[in-house]
């Protein structure tokens, strides 16, 4: 056994003494755990030997913990309490019922399913943790790869790696969000060759290339050529833009349900881009119970 592992007391030392240090009577402490008194007062011996102090004071009237005994007892508590907590928070951990889930999302996922996954597998699992973070999909693909997320909220175009599975939980045919006195912001509903002049604020291609393409045909099959002001992530960014004036965006009705004062969302008729959402996961890699219960929970709640 490695020298760092090896110790002059057994836990039994330390459970002895603790019951001792409690009870600060040597035939109440042995009745306690059990066993003979002078085999109890055997084993505090051997641990005073073992550190090489005196834990106690000893008369015929009381005992008494001394200065190192104080110390010592303060120490091992902590450990030993974590040490009793072990076998209940492993049998959690093996039913899904404790543990932590690292997952990445985009901002389409919490603008639409996100938060109420979230509240039902808090609800349904309070005892795990989910790390969120948002990123684009690229990132999250490699973030899959290497194990340093469990799931991922993402566009499915660009997930081609291996082992990879997705439940889609989101299609819908996108709008567009304007500024509240674009002069097309009184239509009920638009096409986007009324759009020609508008500018459009968008995302780096690289961060979604299947959505930023499905967006430049729909302007080729609408017979127009998209004024791009500004390219922005994330994207409550290009809202913010939207919002300061600068141009339009697209957006899926899903996330249109809350907007602030200085926007309007119209629907669109004729080409118009769509907007996907998959939550995606390794099928390789045998899932964690924490990971199993949230996938379980994000698959019902887009059933």
């Amino acid at each position: 056994m490695p020298r760092e592992y090896q110790y002059p007391f057994e836990l039994r030392h330390l459970v002895y003494f603790r019951e001792v240090a409690r009870q600060l009577h040597f035939r109440k402490a042995a009745e306690t755990l059990a066993v003979a008194q002078p085999a109890l007062s055997r084993s505090i011996a051997q641990l005073e030997t073992a550190l090489g102090v005196d834990l106690l004071n000893r008369t015929r009237r009381k005992v008494e913990l001394t200065a190192p005994g104080r110390v010592f007892l303060e120490r091992i508590e902590p450990l030993l309490r974590g040490l009793a907590a072990v076998p209940g928070d492993i049998q959690a951990l093996a039913g899904g019922q404790a543990g932590q889930v690292r997952v990445a999302f985009t901002g389409l996922a919490m603008a639409t399913v996100l938060p109420g996954i979230l509240r039902d597998f808090n609800r349904r699992y309070p005892g795990i943790r989910v790390e969120l973070n948002e990123s684009p999909t690229s990132a999250q693909l490699e973030s899959l790869k290497t194990g340093e997320i469990a799931c991922g909220f993402f566009h499915p175009e660009a997930a081609t790696m291996p082992g990879l599975a997705t439940k889609l939980l989101l299609q819908e045919k996108n709008g567009v969000l304007l500024p509240a006195d674009h002069a097309q912001a009184k239509a009920k509903k638009l096409r986007l060759r009324d759009l020609g002049a508008t500018p459009f604020v968008m995302f780096p291609r690289a961060h979604n290339p299947g959505f930023y393409d499905r967006v430049l045909a729909a302007f080729t099959q609408a017979g127009v050529t998209p004024r791009i002001a500004d390219e922005v992530w994330p994207r409550a960014n290009a809202i913010g833009l939207v919002r300061a004036g600068l141009g339009a965006t697209f957006m899926a009705p899903s996330e249109a349900k809350q907007l602030p004062g200085e926007v309007v969302f119209r629907p669109l008729d004729g080409p118009a881009p769509e907007s996907r959402l998959v939550l995606g996961w390794r099928k390789d890699v045998a899932p964690d119970p924490a990971l199993g219960a949230f996938l379980v929970v994000a698959g019902a709640a887009t059933a």
